[in-house]
């Protein structure tokens, strides 16, 4: 338990030997993102995840086989985006990929105007139809599929962001009293509960509170994410100019 609770501390405040620093609580930041926006989603846009694929491939073969209240086209719209958020996000990856807290910051910032114009469709419409509703999971994937491309490209291991399949398994599978390394099972179940604070909070928001504040939730932690990550990254120049100086 000791173990564990000092690499969940470590995850949230990195040492300065962490060769991942600045990036791990940042990363747990959008998986908070990912529970917020995949709650939306489903809640509001019509059993659809953003975020989650394996959920859409899953609800596809449910919806072909006849299953009441799911759309295949809905599927294959937020599989769609995503795949072309994915895209944009690996192009990212390659123009920054040297500076990773650049690549975050950069990406965090097109996560956020994705959910900005996704926010102002919302608030402009008295009621969902279906292009708006349709318009509203092309720009969440866009977000979910960029966001899971640049955190497969900074490469924090268990931080994926949205996909916790491998967390979860590595966490049962690496448990020390059954022989297993009990390694990073801090982080991952920050992973986990991250994402299950962020999807708890968006059902609330959706359900109890109002749909726009449950847009809004999700792309006031986009900002915030960019703005650390481009102070992180500000430093960082600032360091290394001084080094060039010496």
């Amino acid at each position: 338990m000791r173990e564990t609770l000092r690499d969940a501390k470590h995850t949230l405040l990195p040492p300065h030997d962490d060769p991942h620093a600045p990036l791990p609580p940042l990363l747990i930041v959008l998986t908070v993102v990912t529970g917020l926006v995949d709650a939306l989603s489903y809640l509001e846009l019509g059993r659809v995840f953003v975020a989650n694929m394996t959920g859409n491939v899953v609800f596809t073969g449910f919806a072909l086989a006849g299953a009441p209240g799911l759309s295949v086209a809905a599927s294959l719209a937020a599989l769609g985006a995503f795949l072309v958020g994915a895209a944009g996000g690996g192009r990212l990856g390659v123009v920054f990929g040297a500076r990773r807290v650049r690549l975050l910051w950069v990406g965090a910032s097109v996560q956020a105007a994705l959910l900005a114009a996704a926010l102002i469709v919302a608030a402009a419409v008295h009621g969902l139809g279906t292009g708006e509703r349709y318009t509203l999971i092309l720009l969440l994937g866009l977000a979910m599929g960029l966001q899971n491309a640049v955190a497969r490209r900074l490469a924090v291991p268990d931080l994926t962001t949205t996909v916790l399949s491998q967390t979860l398994t590595g966490l049962a599978a690496d448990i020390r009293r059954l022989g297993g390394t009990g390694s990073r099972a801090g982080r991952r179940l920050l992973s986990a509960i991250a994402m299950a604070l962020g999807a708890f909070t968006g059902a609330i928001l959706v359900l109890r509170v109002h749909v726009l504040i449950a847009f809004a939730a999700p792309l006031a932690l986009l900002i915030g994410t960019a703005a650390v990550a481009y102070r992180f990254d500000l430093r960082e120049r600032r360091d290394r100019k001084a080094d060039e100086i010496v």
